[in-house]
């Protein structure tokens, strides 16, 4: 197999053999930085505490929390099957998520660090029968250990994005070796295929993007109706999954609008919890007053920002408000999934940056079921239409629930392509039974 191989990837091969002992001082700086879990770093190293489950083993890896989520529906139907799931990831939070929002039986590693003595420990103890890895998150040594094995390897949700287009199309035979171990890729979109076939992919099928058809978050009732009933009365913009420089202008606009909704309570949900502190300061610093969701702290009549630093309570904001902002747009980020907020009955607005989700944003902004703004000002002039405008919000609103319709399906045609692999694992299920 190595013979076969560009020199790009049997040099990284190499490389990541003789980098093995550094691992011990990359896992000690990132267990400092909060990046990896101290009860399961040996996971990173192959390593695992969990007994492989009997029968069929079907392999998901995604690298964070949005592949993960957008895989949801997936495992809920391969969990009707009775196939059992080895869920992999790369991140702290995505574990995190995976342990409120998933069932207990989904097994979840953390994906091993991409050295082939550690990729091999991970696959040589679990021993997948299937592999579906999510979107784009493609560790070579992982690739290729698997194929050596004759792993079924599917590439689903398939994602090749603008600005990795030309990157790997300038290393074509190292992304074309990597691709060509898949059977089937499974693309979100037909830009996406096309970019995909022309990478190297031998099979490639546009099934549509997952994140379209995930459910709504769930929300605790109770802390829900805590919520309602202290905010009761006052209107409510929530900014969601902000990144840093997006803070300050969303301050800013809170000021201009409370000088007209003088009632006016801004919700921030920071992508990354860890950063809550430092916003509050922020706001504290502009003469505002923050509440800090960590510190258990509700709004009072007096909160003008409240910051909602925890994790997985999205869905709860998406409920408390009927604007949402959609952050990760107001910088070149790429935008977050607005799909969510969209079935909780939110109306959209959004900043420029949505390379992430460019057919969604596109189709929402055509429908009239999303609003882009490219300036402070026009965040302002927009935000303050929506919540001057109820009438505005229901039409807003009901053209963005006919844009996901339109676009939803792609779970049922990804569980399409992969049937002949389902049903082959079935039979073996029928087999180790017998």
């Amino acid at each position: 197999m190595t013979n076969a191989l560009p020199m790009t990837l049997r040099v990284y091969r190499k490389l990541s053999s003789a980098m093995l002992p550094l691992a011990p001082a990359l896992i000690k700086r990132r267990l400092k930085q909060g990046k990896e879990d101290p009860a399961r770093v040996g996971e990173r190293r192959g390593m695992s505490a969990d007994v492989r489950p009997h029968g069929p083993l079907v392999w998901i890896h995604g690298a964070s929390v949005g592949e993960v989520l957008a895989a949801a529906a997936l495992i809920e139907r391969l969990r009707a099957l009775n196939l059992r799931i080895l869920l992999t990831s790369g991140t702290v939070t995505s574990a995190n998520i995976v342990a409120k929002r998933f069932p207990a039986d989904i097994i979840h590693q953390y994906v091993p660090y991409d050295s082939p003595r550690y990729v091999g420990r991970f696959l040589d103890h679990w021993r997948p029968s299937l592999a579906l890895f999510i979107e784009s998150d493609l560790w070579p040594n992982l690739i290729l250990s698997s194929a050596a094995r004759r792993l079924p390897m599917v590439l689903i949700n398939g994602r090749m994005s603008q600005r990795s287009f030309p990157r790997w199309s300038r290393m074509s035979a190292t992304i074309s070796a990597l691709l060509g171990k898949f059977e089937v890729c499974l693309a979100q979109s037909n830009v996406d295929a096309e970019r995909f076939t022309a990478l190297g992919s031998r099979n490639v099928v546009t099934t549509g993007n997952l994140k379209l058809d995930v459910p709504a978050p769930p929300a605790d009732p109770a802390k829900l109706e805590r919520l309602m009933a202290v905010t009761r009365g006052r209107p409510i913009i929530v900014a969601a999954s902000t990144h840093p420089g997006e803070e300050e202008i969303l301050i800013e606009a809170h000021r201009t609008l409370a000088g007209f909704f003088p009632s006016l309570l801004t919700v921030i949900v920071p992508r990354h919890v860890d950063r809550g502190e430092a916003i509050a300061r922020t706001i504290a610093a502009s003469g505002l007053h923050a509440g800090l969701r960590s510190r258990e702290e509700l709004p009072t009549a007096t909160t003008d920002i409240y910051v909602a630093d925890t994790m997985g309570e999205l869905g709860l904001f998406y409920r408390l408000a009927p604007i949402v902002f959609m952050g990760g747009s107001l910088v070149p980020h790429g935008g977050q999934n607005p799909i969510e907020a969209i079935k909780l009955g939110a109306s959209i607005v959004h900043g420029p940056h949505v390379f992430n989700f460019t057919d969604v944003y596109e189709a929402l902004d055509r429908a009239g079921g999303a609003r882009q703004v490219d300036t402070p000002e026009a965040l302002v002039k927009q935000l303050g239409q929506l919540l001057a405008d109820p009438a505005a919000r229901d039409v807003s609103l009901a053209a963005s629930t006919r844009v996901v319709e339109q676009l939803g399906g792609a779970l049922e045609r990804t569980l399409t392509a992969l049937e002949p692999y389902l049903l082959q694992l079935r039979i073996e299920m029928g087999a180790a039974n017998a």
